[in-house]
């Protein structure tokens, strides 16, 4: 299944279409790291996380794993081991925290942009995740939770998605 990210307003995945919003400064074929840029090309997708205090395990195909309050996905250029990878969360390094107080990370799904041959600097933390007001984001594509629920029955862990 193909998730087809149609412009900056619109996803669609089938027959489904789906109101969202991307970077604050569009798309990149060169992205880097804080450009507020979303990446162009064709990328797997990960596992779902989600807060299981606040959301009951979503119907997917894909692999479910609940966030923890320690739970951060790095961005740190200074650790190229690290980056854009899960991580625990750690002082001495830089991380978007998956944990949060708002519900933008209620639902997750982690594009997998510049994740097997890594460029470090070249912008991690793509995700999937909720908005309630279709505010453009760091370089994210973001959906409305009911949306959002519908995605993930339609995808499986073979999907991909599209970002022209």
């Amino acid at each position: 299944m193909l998730i087809l990210l149609k412009n900056k307003h619109t996803l669609k995945v089938d027959e489904f279409y789906f109101n969202c919003s991307i970077g604050k400064r569009g798309t990149s074929k060169k992205k880097i790291e804080g450009d507020y840029k979303t990446p162009v090309g064709t990328f797997s997708i990960e596992h779902l996380y989600y807060r299981k205090d606040r959301i009951t395990k979503p119907q997917t195909k894909l692999k479910c794993i609940p966030i923890q309050k320690n739970m951060g996905w790095c961005n740190d250029i200074n650790h190229p081991k690290k980056y854009n990878k899960l991580v625990s969360i750690d002082k001495k390094i830089s991380q978007e925290k998956l944990f949060r107080k708002d519900h933008k990370y209620d639902l997750l799904i982690p594009i997998k942009y510049n994740f097997k041959k890594k460029a470090i600097g070249k912008g991690s933390c793509i995700f999937l995740h909720l908005t309630k007001d279709y505010l453009p984001t760091e370089g994210c594509i973001t959906l409305s939770e009911k949306d959002f629920l519908i995605l993930l029955k339609l995808i499986n862990r073979n999907s991909k998605i599209k970002i022209n």
